[in-house]
C-alpha cells in the first residue's frame, strides 16, 4: 500500500496533516513514496526529536524556517487503545503556522499538498523469519 500525507486542513495560515504514516488502523505497514517503512517506534522517536530539537518547517527539504510547528501527535496502537479510537492509522499528526507569505501561497494554491519529513536512517531489508 502506498500513501502519501496530504494537508488536511489549510486556512489562516495553518496547515495540518499527517507527515508520515507507519501503518493502517488495521496495523498493517504503510509503504512511503520512497518505498520505506518507518515503523512506528522509530517514527516516535524521531517526532520526538523533532519537538525537542527544531520545530521549524521548511520547503522541499531545501530551506528551513518559514513554518513553525504548532501542533504534533504520535498515534501508537497504545495511545489509540488509551484513547479510546480504533480507526486511526499509526502515524504522526501535525500542525504548522506559515511564516512566510512565499510559501502559504504555495499552498493556497495547490503547488504544495502534503508533508514530507526529512532525516537520516539505516535502511533496513525485511527477512521473512517465518519459515526459521
Amino acid at each position: 500500500m502506498k500513501i502519501t500525507a496530504k494537508i488536511a486542513k489549510a486556512d489562516e495560515h495553518l496547515v495540518f496533516g499527517w507527515a508520515s504514516m507507519s501503518a493502517n488502523a488495521d496495523g498493517q505497514p504503510i509503504v512511503d513514496d520512497a518505498g520505506d517503512v518507518i515503523p512506528i517506534e522509530e517514527l516516535e522517536q524521531a517526532a520526538y526529536r523533532f519537538v525537542l530539537e527544531s520545530r521549524q518547517g521548511g520547503e522541499m527539504h531545501e530551506t528551513i524556517g518559514g513554518a513553525v510547528l504548532i501542533e504534533s501527535m504520535i498515534f501508537t496502537q497504545q495511545k489509540l487503545e488509551l484513547l479510546n479510537v480504533d480507526n486511526l492509522p499509526y502515524g504522526w499528526w501535525v500542525g504548522f503556522k506559515i511564516t512566510d507569505e512565499n510559501l502559504w501561497q504555495k499552498i493556497k494554491s495547490g503547488a504544495y499538498t502534503m508533508f514530507s519529513i526529512g532525516g537520516r536512517a539505516t535502511r533496513e531489508e525485511q527477512t521473512d523469519d517465518s519459515n526459521a
